[in-house]
């Protein structure tokens, strides 16, 4: 009954109501309507408040995102006034890579760092060159505190371009708190390397230890069924073993040992130390430790691994003394090397007629489209049909960092390249820290596949797993029954034991690809098969044995890869075109506001990113066969994949 009606109807014969006010007395009820009780006031009230404050917010947050993308778009079309000499910093943060992760638009602009900790090695190696014969650059300055790390591989190409920076007169200094071995490596190019008095430089060596699950799964009584062809295909090894096998122990402890042979010899030569005074300042670490007191920094200069203990203020005005202070008065004069390079693609410049396409393939292999971090088949398509709509491409590269995945990825991605090489496109593979097992198999696709001394490749091998749960579930007395139209039908159930009949079959299938790959490498490579399968076996190689064992063309960084299909094309000037995902608007906006100075405006988590990023290096032995082997999703069960390909 609504407020502004009378409470009884108007057709109603008032008579019959002994205690009816009247026809007068009624119609002046009906015309004084009820008043609201104090309750439903409040209420009332309360609701209109919270209606009024949902769009007064809507409408600040509407205003908000629109002066945010102003001033972003703003702070992006003022660019930095460079002085006339300065000195490039190079600070790298996160992880090495060949391809950035993928990071949704949100995170990133909540990141303010474009939502990743992870650094384009191409960026640090352009930077470099190009600094080299630009007369505003009058030294380079390495900060390295946040760098975390890379891998050999990805060390050694930026460590040649610190080697070809160091011709000219310009010094390089190299300043930290202390030093990790992947910063320390970089340091050692440095004409002068300084450290802080609680500082150190912390070597190890490098490693290769995994962990075992199989008296877990025993615990659990989870049947993994493994196929497999391949001596040293040991990528399953975690699942069905508790300790690392006599094969897997000899070819990793070949390969680590190439790696740390390479670390060390850089390091010795570039410091002017005898050979071996990098292994014998591990070795013998606590005893020299103790001869200083314990005191690490003063044990590095001692070494000569560094050449001056300075505290955080005095390397600061170390700089300011040798470079000057910079626009601001806030430390010393120096350019960070993305504004270096942002300054350098301001410049007007001549475009080339010729290009040459790069396409970064990195990470897990797997079908269909994939984020950037991982190769997806038609993601990989997509890209070399970007290349056949650019005219002005004349040869394309595609640089993996790849320790494998599904088989017929694999397959598809070789296939294609193949096919755009039969087109008249000259097609060149770099191998960046790794390219094996299904990397390899993408890379038969190639007229010349190039590799860096220190990749890991071959792993020429394929598997299969598949693990059921039926004796898991019948514990806590779960059963699976019921009946189909021929012995395989359900065969592949993960809650039915397998069939010896789908045993013989996946067995059987593992053993044709590997034949298929075997002889795909046979008449890519111009060897006889019989002596691809004395290679193969699953075993890894470094780039500099596989050269030597006719596996790749070529020893080389992607630099120098890149001049190579240029030629190829007869080309004598050219432009690289980074052949990508086209951005969204919304990732647009994202990564302009991330990179802007106003992001400064939002708080935001880095710290917490950095320690979950340092997290993940420390827990990846631990993680790296649980993240594996949730990978496994190909329908066929057969992978071309290397787990022990995790690079030091």
């Amino acid at each position: 009954m609504r407020y502004d009606e009378p409470p009884y109807n108007d057709h109603a014969d008032r008579n019959d109501h002994p205690h009816h006010p009247g026809q007068e007395g009624h119609q002046a009820y009906a015309e004084r309507p009820r008043k609201p009780g104090p309750i439903r006031r409040f209420f009332g009230f309360l609701g209109r408040a919270i209606s009024w404050l949902r769009v007064t917010l809507s409408n600040l947050l509407f205003l908000l995102i629109v002066v945010v993308i102003v001033l972003a778009i703003t702070d992006a079309e003022e660019p930095m006034v460079m002085p006339d000499s300065f000195a490039l910093t190079l600070s790298p943060s996160g992880f090495l890579v060949d391809e950035e992760s993928y990071v949704a638009p949100v995170e990133m602009l909540m990141s303010g760092d474009d939502g990743s900790l992870e650094t384009p090695v191409r960026e640090l190696v352009e930077a470099i060159d190009e600094s080299r014969q630009d007369p505003r650059v009058s030294a380079l300055v390495l900060q390295l505190d946040d760098l975390l790390g890379g891998g050999i591989s990805k060390l050694e190409e930026i460590g040649a371009a610190l080697k070809r920076f160091k011709q000219t007169d310009k010094p390089i200094i190299a300043t930290g708190s202390l030093y990790t071995q992947d910063q320390y490596y970089l340091a050692s190019y440095a004409d002068e390397i300084y450290i802080d008095p609680m500082g150190s430089i912390l070597l190890t060596g490098y490693s290769n230890y995994r962990t075992y699950f199989k008296d877990a799964i025993d615990k659990l009584e989870i049947n993994f069924h493994v196929f497999r062809v391949g001596q040293y295909k040991d990528f399953v090894e975690p699942y069905t073993r508790n300790s690392m096998s006599p094969a897997s122990r000899e070819h990793s402890s070949e390969w680590l040992n190439q790696l740390w042979g390479v670390y060390t010899s850089r390091v010795e030569a570039q410091r002017q130390l005898p050979s071996g005074a990098i292994n014998d300042y591990i070795s013998q670490m606590d005893s020299l430790l103790s001869a200083v007191g314990g005191d690490s920094a003063q044990l590095a200069l001692d070494s000569k691994l560094v050449d001056d203990i300075l505290s955080h203020r005095e390397r600061e005005q170390m700089l300011v003394e040798r470079f000057g202070k910079n626009q601001h008065g806030e430390g010393y004069n120096g350019i960070d090397y993305r504004t270096f390079l942002s300054d350098l693609d301001r410049q007007p410049s001549v475009e080339p007629e010729g290009k040459v396409g790069l396409i970064l393939a990195t990470g897990t292999i797997q079908s269909g489209e994939q984020p950037e971090g991982s190769i997806g088949s038609e993601t990989i398509i997509q890209r070399l049909q970007q290349v056949r709509e650019d005219p002005s491409i004349k040869a394309v590269v595609v640089r993996i960092d790849s320790g494998g995945g599904g088989a017929y990825a694999s397959e598809v991605i070789r296939s294609e390249l193949e096919a755009l090489r039969a087109e008249g496109m000259p097609v060149l593979v770099s191998m960046g820290s790794m390219a094996a097992s299904g990397g390899y198999w993408m890379a038969m696709g190639a007229d010349e596949v190039w590799a860096t001394p220190t990749t890991l490749t071959g792993s020429i091998g394929v598997f299969g797993a598949i693990p059921t749960f039926e004796d898991s579930l019948e514990n806590i007395g779960i059963n699976v029954d019921g009946v189909g139209t021929t012995p395989l039908a359900g065969a592949m159930r993960l809650d039915r034991t397998l069939t010896p009949q789908a045993k013989t079959i996946v067995q059987q299938t593992v053993n044709h690809i590997y034949e298929e790959f075997t002889s795909m490498v046979a008449e890519a490579r111009g060897l006889p098969q019989e002596r691809v399968d004395q290679l193969a076996q699953g075993r890894v190689w470094t780039g500099a044995t596989a050269h030597e064992l006719g596996l790749v063309d070529q020893l080389g960084s992607l630099k120098e890869t890149i001049a190579a299909a240029a030629s190829h094309a007869k080309l004598e000037e050219y432009d690289v075109r980074l052949l990508s995902r086209p951005l969204s608007p919304f990732e647009q906006l994202a990564r302009q506001f991330s990179q802007s100075s106003i992001s400064a405006l939002i708080p935001h988590a880095r710290q917490n990113q950095w320690l979950s990023q340092d997290l993940k290096r420390q827990l990846a032995p631990l993680l790296e066969p649980l993240r594996a082997l949730s990978e496994l999703d190909d329908p066929r069960a057969v992978y071309a994949r290397c787990m022990e390909c995790l690079t030091p």
